[in-house]
């Protein structure tokens, strides 16, 4: 008889393979396994340093061929406007005129048209039109692509101004760069000299500048930030598309404005009809304050009058290369033209209300009470 406690073997073929033998793995062989999937430290050196070098060479570039700059800018904002005409169309609203009276009516024609500066995202001349209203005067504004090359925006101001009824004359006020595009425009278009108009339209019978970069500014090269600052107001007023950053140009704008430009040069060197008065106002923010003041008369009385006199001249050399923190004061003049006026505020300050600021912006009256003065010689003219 088999033996009842011997074990029952399985057949061979009804067996389990056997098991494969398991290894441990250590930290450092499941750290290089991680390590292999991912970019090492060259890759991300490398995705750093490359555009940094692409945008050095770029502005090397640039800074010593700003002509050809501007030309590839406005060839590249041409062809995007043709690929896709959808995408860089400005929203309603931001281009062409725009009454910005709360008292007037609409159909009321203009006493007054305003144009803003550089990536100017908006509200620059919302407390002159209520201003203006307060004075009776009907203020309009020209709102335009003003990233685009200057001789381009003043162009399209042209094409816009047939449209305006031909009976009243119109003053027009410009901040920083629209300034500019008014002078292209008048000198131009409406009214140039020693040529007939160009364009049909009311008669422009004077002209008022804002902070107006006459003879270029600096500032133009680093216009990078006000780019973003505008980028941030479109996506607050839901206004953000891919397009955004390029609707209003490719940025030949600051090519023009830097100083000697060629747009600058050919501006100025063109002759300034006679019977459009131009007033300029600017600003300066350095102006020593009263204790600063007293403080270099107690140096010169108690020290030296010469060390006292030599730190106000350079106080205020420096205030006026700093002008109002965009356009310095030696860049507001026009040659043939009455003096700027100088007033104590920042580049926005001259007509914005800002954190800090002690009354109202203080361009608003005089730019106002010029106006009226010279809708009074109209009348008398008349």
């Amino acid at each position: 008889m088999a033996n009842r406690n011997a074990r029952f073997r399985c057949p061979r073929q009804f067996r389990s393979p056997p098991r494969p033998e398991l290894k441990s793995v250590s930290q450092d062989e499941t750290n290089h396994s991680r390590s292999s999937h991912w970019p090492g430290k060259t890759f991300w050196l490398a995705l750093l340093v490359i555009p940094l070098l692409a945008i050095l060479v770029w502005s090397l570039w640039s800074e010593h061929h700003p002509e050809q700059e501007r030309e590839l800018r406005i060839e590249i904002q041409d062809r995007l406007e043709t690929w896709f005409p959808e995408g860089m169309r400005l929203p309603e609203g931001l281009l062409g005129f725009v009454p910005r009276s709360a008292h007037f009516a609409e159909s009321d024609p203009p006493n007054v048209i305003m144009l803003h500066g550089l990536d100017e995202p908006g509200g620059i001349f919302d407390e002159l039109a209520k201003a203006f209203d307060e004075a009776g005067i009907n203020s309009w504004e020209f709102r335009y692509p003003n990233d685009q090359a200057i001789d381009h925006s003043a162009d399209l101001l042209a094409e816009h101004w047939g449209g305006l009824e031909n009976g009243q004359p119109v003053i027009l006020v410009g901040h920083s760069m629209g300034g500019l595009v008014i002078r292209d425009f008048v000198s131009r278009h409406r009214h140039p000299v020693d040529a007939e108009p160009r364009v049909t339209g009311p008669e422009v019978r004077g002209v008022i500048q804002v902070a107006t970069p006459n003879q270029g500014s600096e500032w133009a090269r680093l216009r990078a930030w006000l780019e973003v600052r505008e980028l941030f107001t479109d996506i607050a007023e839901r206004e953000f598309s891919l397009f955004a950053g390029l609707r209003d140009g490719t940025g030949a704008a600051k090519i023009d404005l830097r100083p000697d430009s060629a747009f600058l040069t050919e501006l100025n060197a063109r002759p300034w009809p006679e019977a459009v008065p131009i007033r300029i106002f600017g600003g300066f923010i350095a102006e020593a304050t009263e204790p600063m003041r007293d403080s270099l008369t107690a140096l010169g009385q108690s020290i030296d009058p010469d060390l006292a006199r030599q730190l106000q001249t350079w106080w205020q050399e420096t205030g006026e290369q700093v002008g109002d923190g965009a356009v310095a004061v030696e860049s507001l003049a026009i040659e043939g033209q009455p003096e700027p006026i100088i007033l104590p505020a920042s580049h926005r300050g001259l007509l914005v209300s800002l954190p800090l600021a002690d009354g109202p912006p203080p361009a608003i009256e005089p730019v106002v009470e010029k106006i009226r003065s010279w809708q009074k010689d109209f009348r008398h003219d008349d």
